[in-house]
């Protein structure tokens, strides 16, 4: 555990030291929000986003790109310097999902440069492409955690271990892509993403550690610490923001974190916040595609917690006291006898 600590302290001290000269080159570059409408992760208008977020207009984005940089960098330098075991499909799935998910986000991000809502021959992909590249990318370590690592089972605490089959591909897949979309959703206030996913790691390094996985509870303890330093600067008011490069690597990278556990249901707990974000924009959108009327008055959660008068630091903070108890219920879960 000690191990584990001090690797997160290094993390923790090289994102940190970094992400100031980081700052000031995103700034540099101009990859920061411009006065122009935003749209959502289905390429709409968000008119009532901008109402409550129009003074965040020049904070810059893409802090993302450095906390992959840095975690991928430090995890690797700690095979050699602790003589960490990790079995190699269990290795490549985790780098394979947090790097292409996050390249997939950075395209987002380069868009955004380009100018938002402006289609063009590369630029011009629309969600439900990026939707069918999501499912291809998930499908990678979906097919490894089945055919090599041999999972191919849910097991729920009280019901008991149930064989799944070749069906567990496909529900992998839908884990990595409903989280990469929640933590999306979810990035939408300063400090509420990132805050929980700090929270979660916690709590998956736990586990990690009760299953004597070395590997993984390293990757967790250097995650935590870059995204403990990033979370410094992301807190309301946001210096930098994820960007879609880091909301869609991290969830992306979550999920997968919570499948390696083998604790399926430990992921919807400890992620429950995020599900939550996701379940009440899921529900809006099939209101008005099926009922023609939507279901709440603006959706997702922390959206309307806004319209309703909620300051945004209220509206992080009880995220982060939510996210807590969420964390510790799985925890729970996931221990008890």
């Amino acid at each position: 555990m000690a191990q584990l600590l001090g690797i997160t302290l290094l993390s923790m001290f090289v994102t940190f030291v970094l992400l100031i000269p980081f700052i000031d080159f995103v700034y540099k570059i101009k990859l920061r929000r411009q006065n122009q409408s935003t749209v959502d992760i289905f390429n709409k208008p968000t008119p009532l986003f901008d109402k409550f977020n129009g003074w965040k207009v020049g904070t810059p984005f893409g802090g993302g790109l450095l906390i992959m940089v840095v975690v991928s960098a430090i995890f690797l330098w700690s095979f050699g310097i602790f003589g960490i075991t990790i079995n190699f499909w269990e290795l490549f799935a985790l780098m394979f999902t947090f790097i292409s998910f996050g390249l997939l986000g950075l395209y987002d991000d380069i868009k955004k440069l380009v100018g938002i809502g402006k289609v063009n021959v590369f630029f011009g992909l629309r969600f439900r492409h990026k939707f069918i590249i999501q499912w291809i990318l998930a499908l990678v370590p979906a097919t490894i955690l089945y055919y090599h690592l041999g999972y191919n089972f849910l097991f729920i605490r009280g019901i008991g271990q149930t064989d799944i089959g070749f069906l567990y591909i496909p529900f992998a897949a839908f884990v990595i892509v409903s989280f990469a979309n929640a933590f999306n959703i979810a990035d939408g206030l300063d400090g509420l993403a990132s805050g929980l996913l700090f929270i979660s790691l916690v709590s998956f390094l736990a586990i990690s550690f009760s299953i004597v996985d070395q590997g993984l509870g390293v990757f967790i303890a250097v995650l935590m610490g870059s995204v403990g330093a990033f979370l410094y600067f992301n807190i309301y008011k946001a210096r930098i923001w994820l960007g879609d490069v880091g909301s869609m690597s991290l969830g992306a990278c979550l999920a997968i974190i919570g499948l390696l556990t083998g604790k399926i249901l430990a992921i919807v707990i400890i992620g429950g916040v995020f599900v939550l974000e996701v379940a009440s924009s899921l529900i809006q959108i099939l209101g008005k595609k099926y009922l023609k009327k939507k279901i709440f008055p603006v959706a997702p959660l922390h959206l309307y917690l806004l319209k309703r008068g909620w300051d945004e630091p209220k509206i992080v903070m009880r995220g982060w006291l939510l996210g807590t108890f969420f964390a510790i219920f799985g925890l729970y879960l996931a221990f008890i006898k």
